[in-house]
């Protein structure tokens, strides 16, 4: 890697207290960090370099391909996780990503990160579809796209009093109170898109 035309190699450490320092002292663009180090081990090395220069990219380097870690990582502050038995080309994939303000993930740790993220988005269970009825996302999207009660109840063939009571039922449940907090609501939650 010292080779690269693109890339300066300014320190090397083997433990997580010399890295943070190091961090601090040379504000690198990215540092490689090791899971596993002496003294301070890289999660919590990452967390306080990022909380010290949010600027920072940190790639964390491991042997593990163990979901725990992977999370672990990516909520300290990670922008990509590479398993050490990663070939040089791939690290720099990594930084170049990571430079561009993209996070890099190694394939084997996509899939456990997916994996992650499917199985908490089953286990929340609290998204617009989940929360709302058909009829009451309908009325949703409606609302947020601008139109008003009697033109709502015109097109979906029912009573402006009906209308009112799905806004209402639609507010309770979301715990929001304004037609623009339901607007950024819908448009958060992809029921509509800004014009």
């Amino acid at each position: 890697m010292a080779k690269q035309p693109n890339i300066e190699i300014i320190g090397e450490t083997e433990d997580g207290v010399s890295a943070v320092r190091m961090a601090q002292e040379f504000v690198p663009d990215v540092v490689l960090m090791d899971i596993s180090m002496p003294k301070l081990n890289g999660i919590e090395a990452t967390r306080q370099i990022l909380s010290q220069n949010t600027a920072t990219r940190v790639i964390m380097l491991s042997m593990h391909a163990d979901r725990r870690f992977v999370v672990e990582a990516l909520k300290a502050g990670a922008r990509g996780y590479l398993l050490k038995d990663s070939a040089i080309e791939e690290v720099l994939k990594a930084v170049e990503a990571t430079v561009s303000n993209q996070i890099y993930l190694s394939r084997r740790i996509t899939n456990i990160v997916v994996e992650d993220y499917v199985q908490m988005a089953k286990s929340s269970g609290s998204t617009v579809y989940t929360l709302l009825s058909a009829r009451e996302r309908e009325v949703l999207q409606l609302l947020a796209e601008g139109r008003n009660t009697k033109e709502i109840a015109s097109h979906l063939n029912v009573s402006v009093k009906t209308v009112e009571t799905h806004r209402k039922q639609v507010m309770d449940k979301l715990g929001l109170h304004t037609i623009a907090e339901l607007t950024k609501y819908a448009i958060r939650e992809g029921l509509t898109e800004l014009e």
